[in-house]
């Protein structure tokens, strides 16, 4: 059985890519958490070749970075991405924008799926950011006719644009009644449901993330376990 290797549900968006997709499609997996820590190379190197998270270990076989793993399913398993060309191009298109773009959102709205911030400063370029994000949610739940980015089913590009759901959550940006919507489908999913009850129990607490959302703005709640 393969083995997915993340870091703290709390934190992590890159893992939650991943475990969300195999998770949703029913692939068996074992998973094993490593905590963020003082030594990240360490710990993480211990699994992974460029000791970061996620990182599948299928058989010895080892498949890092989350768009990689999610092609390597898709080599095995069906509904990986939408089986409709247009739907599928469109998918990966908007999944490797995400893999690779947004940086404003990543810096100053990080996911962190236990707090709820308001933001200091709604800067021109974030709100330029989830505006597309928006844009590219509106799209394709109107092109492939919902209720999923892609089409009637959830695939690999809702699992990319997942923890975007997560930091809606936290960050409350505008958003159009669509996205919202989407939002509000992908919160309710049972994978998310369970990654974001197994978040809020986390024992730890990340010094480097928790600066992250401090600078960002005002703590208005914080819905975690207490530690």
């Amino acid at each position: 059985m393969p083995i997915l290797y993340i870091a703290n549900k709390n934190y992590s968006s890159w893992s939650l890519r991943p475990w969300l997709l195999l998770t949703e499609l029913g692939i068996p997996f074992e998973e094993r958490l490593v905590p963020f820590g003082d030594d990240n190379r360490a710990s993480f190197g211990q699994f992974s070749p460029t000791a970061k998270v996620p990182c599948l270990d299928d058989e010895g076989l080892l498949v890092w970075d989350s768009l990689a793993i999610v092609e390597y399913l898709n080599e095995q398993y069906a509904g990986v991405w939408p089986e409709n060309p247009k739907a599928r191009a469109w998918a990966r298109c908007a999944s490797a924008e995400m893999h690779s773009g947004f940086g404003q959102i990543r810096n100053l709205c990080s996911m962190n799926c236990g707090l709820r911030v308001k933001l200091h400063h709604w800067s021109p370029e974030l709100s330029a950011e989830w505006q597309r994000i928006d844009a590219l949610w509106r799209q394709g739940l109107r092109d492939f006719g919902g209720p999923f980015l892609a089409g009637e089913h959830f695939s690999a590009v809702d699992a990319f644009f997942a923890p975007l759901a997560f930091r809606a959550q936290s960050y409350q940006p505008s958003l159009s009644m669509e996205a919202n919507a989407w939002v509000q489908r992908m919160l309710a999913l049972p994978g998310m449901q369970a990654w974001y009850k197994a978040a809020l129990a986390e024992p730890w607490r990340d010094a480097d993330h928790e600066a992250e959302a401090a600078a960002a703005g005002v703590l208005l709640q914080d819905m975690r376990a207490p530690v």
